[in-house]
């Protein structure tokens, strides 16, 4: 519990600032929802084929993985531009797509390997129902927890650490991850809520892009600790001040009113 309570400054923050940058983009972040509500439909369909040839759904949700991995590359140079306070989509979009390929590629293979794991590898050994099967289902069902939790790093790390290449930046996922594991135990039931709310709007908010966006105002948020620890190398993580970094990001979102949320014109 204290592990999950350190820092409640920043955990404070970055909820206000989460919600704000999705405000302050909503229409943004619609539209894009709005490209991955449709390949979710596509998804979901193609399972109806299942009928006709089980080898043709299994093609199209490989082929369905790949594009939303594709289209997260674009999200994420968006998102990344919100967190910065540049609110610019369409054209950090376009330019995203392109220039995180790569990562965006090893993400498709790393969902691919997921998805085959929940619909291959537990099915597989589960079937055996002896010991062998029960020992590999769990260490399997543990890694891909353990993965799931770093995933959401991935695309942030990406933008705030270009030079990085795919696997470099895989490996500093968990490097985040262990390093905070409050934070991440935080951050996932934070996205448990996320996913309520994107359940009830049909995906459209927070929705995916919101997840995204999420997940780069975190990563902002704890590369300032790695910031001030790299010029305080004495400086403990249960001691790092907070109040102290994130007080520019602070002045950035501001004090906000209901009147200026609706009306930010007159503000």
């Amino acid at each position: 519990l204290l592990i999950i309570l350190e820092g409640d400054d920043m955990k404070l923050f970055f909820i206000k600032k989460a919600f704000f940058d999705a405000w302050d983009n909503l229409i943004g972040m619609l539209l894009q929802n709005l490209i991955y509500l449709l390949l979710i439909i596509g998804f979901m369909a193609s399972i109806s084929f299942y009928g006709i040839n089980p080898f043709i759904p299994i093609v199209l949700q490989v082929l369905v993985l790949l594009v939303i991995s594709i289209v997260q590359g674009g999200t994420s140079y968006s998102v990344f531009s919100w967190s910065n306070y540049n609110g610019e989509t369409w054209g950090m979009f376009a330019k995203g797509i392109k220039r995180n390929i790569k990562h965006s590629i090893l993400f498709f293979i790393i969902l691919f390997l997921l998805f085959f794991t929940y619909t291959v590898v537990f099915p597989f050994y589960a079937a055996y129902e002896n010991l062998i099967g029960v020992i590999v289902n769990v260490i399997v069902f543990w890694v891909a927890v353990v993965t799931l939790f770093a995933l959401p790093y991935f695309f942030p790390l990406m933008n705030l650490l270009p030079g990085d290449r795919p696997l470099k930046t895989l490996k500093k996922c968990f490097i985040i991850l262990t390093d905070n594991l409050g934070f991440s135990i935080f951050f996932f039931f934070y996205n448990i809520v996320v996913v309520v709310l994107s359940v009830v709007t049909m995906g459209l908010v927070p929705g995916v892009c919101g997840f995204m966006l999420a997940a780069q105002d975190a990563v902002k948020l704890l590369m300032l600790k790695y910031d001030y620890m790299e010029l305080h190398p004495d400086v403990k993580g249960k001691n790092i001040p907070w109040d102290e970094l994130i007080y520019e990001e602070r002045e950035k979102v501001g004090p906000r009113s209901l009147k200026s949320m609706i009306f930010p014109w007159k503000y």
